[in-house]
């Protein structure tokens, strides 16, 4: 932990925390780190979750996905400001795309949350920034603390302007109280041009997903799909999935049956062996039954600064089903080697399915790794390095 800067004698009270968030709280998996962490700190204090302001500006030429997307973003605008449970509200602001008319942008955007914070209670907050263009506006909110999530090297995902990107990055280091990394790599690579940084590693819903792999309740949709399954849960798409490797993988593995569950955003034909089942989208609190339900669970992912960064969250939620786990290499996997087997090639990667497959080892060390990652440990540990930093949550009903 990077030691608090000029941490005041009397602790700087806020009553509430405004949340920009990286995925739009309708229509994306939340599981991800600041839906979850807003959900434990709204334990506390009110929570604003603010749908992602997005950092691409959407293209004609994305085709269907264009489409896709506009229409659920339209969709989640409707709802305007929704209280999904007892201190946590989630709000949908209108704003032009990302860099379109940047100065009525961000005060238009500023006079919306300022308004869905004070129907929220919120009047002295924490700004945490999760969606980096958020920097634009965090001033004008007179933030009590600003905290930066870097979950993510931002600037290298696809369809970004990766110099605008960036320049919130370094403009949001600077101007933090607290740069929050979740990947031990990334914040070796990056401390240095913080201005104070902290290490919260991903949480995970462990009960659920534990409960689930040591008592399994089969999906009715993977009933027809024989045993043995390898299964991959999360976005399938070219910028974090490897197709190449992927396809060539399950090919050399024709005795087991591949099952991916998540939304694609590959070209329409990219797989088409007998042996790759395509499931689509499932609601969050379904996930833990599909990992359960498979004998092996895989990440395949791309080379690329992208993934070079990464912590995914999906790793916690496999290790705590207990199912044994094939990835390709990335810097984090470091912390967790011994349980998870690695290859880089196709043959290789089938060569460790199939082992997995013919010996799925113990459970137990698997589970007893993440037993404790639980997103409420998570929650108090931000609580407890924000008061290192001289920030108090004021007493707070339930908004």
């Amino acid at each position: 932990m990077t030691p608090p800067m000029n941490t005041p004698t009397q602790p700087r009270q806020f009553d509430g925390v405004i949340c920009f968030g990286g995925e739009d709280w309708w229509y994306h998996n939340r599981g991800h780190f600041d839906m979850q962490m807003m959900r434990e700190l709204s334990r506390v204090v009110p929570v604003l979750y603010v749908n992602s302001i997005g950092m691409r500006v959407p293209r004609v030429g994305e085709g269907s996905m264009f489409l896709k997307r506009v229409l659920r973003k339209l969709k989640s605008l409707k709802r305007g400001l929704v209280r999904v449970r007892d201190n946590f509200f989630v709000a949908s602001p209108l704003v032009a795309p990302a860099g379109l008319g940047a100065g009525l942008n961000r005060a238009a955007l500023a006079f919306q949350v300022r308004a869905f914070a004070r129907r929220a209670g919120i009047r002295r907050p924490i700004v945490w920034v999760a969606c980096p263009p958020g920097a634009e506006v965090v001033d004008r909110l007179h933030p009590v603390g600003v905290v930066y999530q870097r979950t993510d090297r931002f600037e290298a995902f696809h369809g970004v302007n990766p110099d605008r990107i960036k320049g919130f990055d370094t403009l949001l280091k600077d101007r933090a109280d607290m740069t929050v990394f979740c990947s031990s790599w990334l914040m070796g690579q990056e401390q240095a041009a913080c201005r104070s940084a902290e290490f919260i590693d991903h949480g995970c819903d462990y009960d659920a997903f534990s409960r689930a792999g040591q008592a399994p309740a089969e999906p009715a949709d993977l009933a027809p799909i024989p045993q043995p399954r390898v299964g991959f849960v999360g976005g399938i798409d070219a910028h974090t999935f490897d197709p190449r490797l992927f396809a060539e993988a399950a090919a050399l593995v024709p005795e087991a049956q591949f099952v991916l569950v998540g939304g694609c955003s590959l070209p329409e034909g990219w797989i088409s062996l007998p042996n790759v089942h395509l499931l689509g989208k499932r609601d969050y609190e379904h996930v833990p039954n599909y990992m359960s339900a498979c004998d092996v669970l895989i990440m395949p992912w791309n080379r690329n600064e992208w993934i070079q960064a990464c912590n995914p969250i999906k790793l916690k939620e496999y290790l705590a089903v207990g199912r044994p786990i094939v990835s390709t290499p990335f810097p984090e996997l470091a912390r967790f080697e011994a349980l998870i087997a690695v290859a880089e090639t196709p043959a290789a990667y089938a060569d460790a399915i199939r082992a997995a497959i013919a010996d799925p080892g113990d459970s137990d060390p698997r589970r007893a790794r993440v037993e404790r990652e639980t997103w409420e440990a998570k929650g108090l540990a931000a609580l407890a390095a924000l008061s290192a930093r001289g920030f108090q949550p004021m007493n707070s009903s339930s908004g």
